[in-house]
C-alpha cells in the first residue's frame, strides 16, 4: 500500500514526535529504584483511548502497572503486538550530565535525555505512528495490542505479566534498542548454586578435619564451593568449544560467578556457603535445559567428593526481580527469517530508509524472549543503539527517530492488512 500522504504527515508533524517523546522523558522512571511509572502509563492510557484503544491496566508492583490497549479486528487478519517497556536505566548522582536528563532537549539534529534510547522513543514512535494512522482513517483490518510494560531494567518481565494475562497475537514486535536491526536474542538466567553442612564446628576442630587420623569427617563449605566453581569454569569452556550460533562470538555463552558468600565467622568452619551465578546462553536454547544441564554438571562432581556426595548442593534458579528476590530470567528468541512478518518487516524498513537492513542477534538481553518463551514469534526491531543506551547525555537521531515512526506505520499497515492463509 502507498503511505506517501502518512509518510510526508509522519515528517510535518515531527515537532509532535519529538514533544511526545519529551512528555515520556519527563515522567522519572528509572529501575532501580522503580515503583514510579503509574503517571506514565496512565499518560500512555489516555493517548491510546482516542485512536479507539480498549485499555487494560493492572498493578504489577506498588506504582508500576502494565498497561495492554486492544484494537478489535477481523481474525481472519494478521494481528499484531507492539510491545516496549517504561522504566528506564537508573542514574549514578556522579554522573555529569550536559543538560537535565529528564527534561529532553533538541541539539544537534539529536534529542537527548534518559531513556530516549533505551527505549522511550521507540515507545514514542509507535504511538505516534498509531495516532497518524488513525488520523488519516487508514484502514487496519487486523487486531492490534499496543504494550507498555515495566520492570525490563531489573528483569520484572512486564511482558510476562501480559502473556499470563492471556495477551496474543500472530506477530510480536519488540521497539527496544536494535540498531534499526532485525533481531533475537540469547537468554540470562540467574541462579543461586548453595552448599550446606548438617554440623557446624568450632575453627579449633579444623586439625581433625583435614590431617590424617583426625577422625572428623567434615568440611568447610566455602572450600568446597571452590571446587565447584573450578569445575563450572571447566563446563563453560566446554560450551564456547562445542557450542556455537551464528552472529554469537564464540564462548559468548558464559557462567559467571558473581557473588559468593558463607560462613558465620572466624571462629567457625563454614557451615554453608552461597554461589549466584549469571548464565548467558544461545537463542536456541532454553533457560529450563540450560540450567538442567549444569545441575546435572555440578551434581556429578559432587558424586566424585566423599563429603559433597553425602552433602550434594541444591539449586534456585530465576527469581521475578533484581530488586525483590536478587533474580531474574530473560529467555532467548530465535527471530524466523522466512515468517511472513519478518519479510514484510524487511520491506518497510527498506521503503522508507531505502538500504536494506539486517537479521541478526542482540548482544544484550530484553523483554522478546518472553514471546519465543510462549511460542509467539517475534523480533526486536527499535531506533535505540546501546552506544547510546544506558550513556551519559543518552540521546537519539532525530531523523532517525522520524523514519523509524514511518517505517513502522508501514509494517503496521501491511501486516494487519494481510489476510491469513
Amino acid at each position: 500500500m502507498d503511505l506517501t500522504e502518512v509518510n510526508q504527515q509522519i515528517e510535518t508533524q515531527q515537532d509532535e514526535l519529538l514533544d511526545l517523546v519529551k512528555n515520556l522523558v519527563a515522567f522519572e522512571t528509572p529501575a532501580p529504584p522503580a515503583r514510579n511509572t503509574r503517571e506514565a502509563q496512565n499518560f500512555v492510557a489516555d493517548f491510546l483511548r482516542p485512536l479507539g484503544f480498549d485499555i487494560d491496566q493492572w498493578e504489577l508492583y506498588d506504582h508500576d502497572d502494565i498497561v495492554v490497549g486492544t484494537k478489535a479486528g477481523d481474525s481472519a487478519y494478521q494481528s499484531l503486538i507492539v510491545n516496549g517497556h517504561m522504566d528506564v536505566a537508573a542514574l549514578n548522582p556522579d554522573e555529569k550530565w550536559h543538560f537535565s536528563p529528564f527534561d529532553a532537549v533538541v541539539h544537534d539534529k539529536r534529542i537527548i535525555g534518559r531513556g530516549v534510547s533505551d527505549m522511550k522513543g521507540g515507545l514514542a514512535a509507535a504511538l505516534f505512528a498509531l495516532k497518524i494512522l488513525h488520523d488519516q482513517n487508514i484502514a487496519l483490518p487486523g487486531k492490534i495490542l499496543f504494550e507498555s510494560v515495566i520492570g525490563e531494567e531489573v528483569g520484572e518481565a512486564g511482558t510476562k505479566s501480559t502473556i499470563e494475562h492471556g495477551y496474543t497475537a500472530d506477530f510480536a514486535l519488540v521497539t527496544d534498542s536494535s540498531d534499526l536491526e532485525i533481531q533475537g536474542q540469547g537468554g540470562v538466567i540467574t541462579g543461586w548454586i548453595t552448599i550446606k553442612s548438617d554440623k557446624t564446628y568450632h575453627d579449633g576442630l579444623r586439625r581433625e578435619m583435614i590431617h590424617a587420623g583426625g577422625g572428623l569427617r567434615a568440611a568447610s563449605a566455602i572450600e568446597k564451593m571452590a571446587k565447584l566453581i573450578i569445575g563450572l569454569q571447566e563446563l563453560e569452556r566446554d560450551w564456547a568449544v562445542n557450542k556455537v550460533y551464528p552472529g554469537f562470538p564464540a564462548g559468548t555463552n558464559t557462567i559467571n560467578p558473581a557473588v559468593i558468600s558463607g560462613g558465620r565467622n572466624a571462629a567457625f568452619i563454614a557451615d554453608e556457603a552461597r554461589l549466584w551465578i549469571t548464565v548467558h546462553f544461545y537463542p536456541n536454547e532454553t533457560y529450563q535445559s540450560v540450567t538442567q544441564e549444569i545441575e546435572s554438571f555440578v551434581t556429578r562432581l559432587a558424586q566424585s567428593d566423599p563429603w559433597l556426595r553425602d552433602h550434594l548442593p541444591t539449586f534456585e534458579w530465576g527469581g521475578n526481580s533484581m530488586i525483590e528476590d536478587r533474580g531474574e530470567i530473560f529467555p532467548a528468541l530465535e527471530v524466523d527469517k522466512n515468517h511472513p512478518a519478518v519479510q514484510t518487516l524487511l520491506n518497510a524498513h527498506l521503503a522508507v530508509f531505502e538500504t536494506k537492513t539486517k537479521i541478526s542477534v542482540s548482544t544484550s538481553v530484553t523483554d522478546g524472549g518472553w514471546f519465543g518463551d510462549a511460542h509467539i514469534s517475534a523480533a526486536i526491531y527499535g531506533p535505540g543503539d546501546l552506544r547510546h543506551a544506558h550513556a551519559v547525555d543518552e540521546s537519539i537521531s532525530v531523523e532517525r527517530l522520524v523514519q523509524y515512526s514511518q517505517s513502522l506505520a508501514q509494517f503496521i499497515v501491511n501486516w494487519t492488512q494481510t489476510k491469513k492463509e
